[in-house]
């Protein structure tokens, strides 16, 4: 089912995980897709995988967000489909925090986030559909996590701000939060197997439907926000865990 088709997307982080994955099922609706990532070999793999547009981007760095801005606009125009994925992992306990870990996960988590949003808006369609990925964590007081859970409970206060900013241009911002997901960011965790088991089955045993999520049921959400079975919602936060945060 098309139901995207003549829409025009960008996927930050679209080369590897929820953003590949959401830029798969976009395509699949009918969407035209742009992915983004830092890595020049894993973004022209997967643009050739997916039959989508490649473009390289460290939502880390402003100038290279504007700069990413200026040649989606000379390439695309404007464009009916934001999704907000690129992110990274990291932190500490508050007492042992660093400066260049804080600075690491906020760059991209937040500030990064905060300015693609702030410079994609110019040349957001009327109507529009911006979705940012947050995570479950944002509702979650885990010990040595106060970096990345800070950086998507900000994430979350914007959208809904942008909600209220972008509403007479009918923009709809939402976000998605997932939980447990098995994507590649998992095996970074420098994880030997039995460790990675004793993870998922941890995992496993605090989630109500005993089961890890995949990174298509979240791709799956994503296009659901960018449709118009969604075109009364806006300013919303829809967690998909599971049950994990129950």
């Amino acid at each position: 089912m098309e139901s995207l088709k003549g829409k025009k997307a960008l996927v930050t982080g679209g080369n590897s995980g929820i953003g590949y994955a959401a830029a798969k099922e976009l395509i699949a609706q009918g969407a035209e897709v742009i992915i983004t990532g830092r890595r020049a070999d894993a973004v022209k793999q997967a643009a050739a995988e997916l039959g989508a547009t490649g473009l390289v981007a460290d939502q880390g760095k402003v100038s290279a967000i504007e700069e990413l801005a200026g040649q989606v606009t000379k390439k695309f125009g404007k464009i009916d489909i934001l999704f907000i994925n690129a992110g990274v992992l990291g932190g500490a306990a508050i007492e042992s925090a660093r400066e260049e870990d804080f600075d690491y996960v906020m760059n991209v988590n937040f500030k990064g986030a905060y300015f693609t949003l702030s410079r994609f808006i110019p040349i957001l369609n009327d109507g529009a559909s911006v979705v940012f990925l947050s995570s479950n964590v944002a509702h979650i007081n885990s010990a040595n996590s106060s970096m990345y859970t800070s950086s998507k409970a900000a994430i979350n206060s914007v959208m809904r701000i942008a909600a209220a900013e972008l509403a007479p241009r009918k923009i709809r911002v939402n976000a998605v939060s997932p939980g447990p997901t098995q994507t590649e960011i998992l095996n970074k965790l420098g994880l030997d197997e039995a460790a990675r088991k004793g993870l998922d089955d941890w995992m496993i045993s605090k989630i109500p439907l005993r089961k890890i999520g995949s990174a298509e049921d979240v791709a799956k959400l994503v296009a659901y926000f960018c449709g118009d079975s969604a075109s009364f919602i806006t300013g919303a936060e829809l967690v998909i865990d599971g049950g994990f945060s129950l």
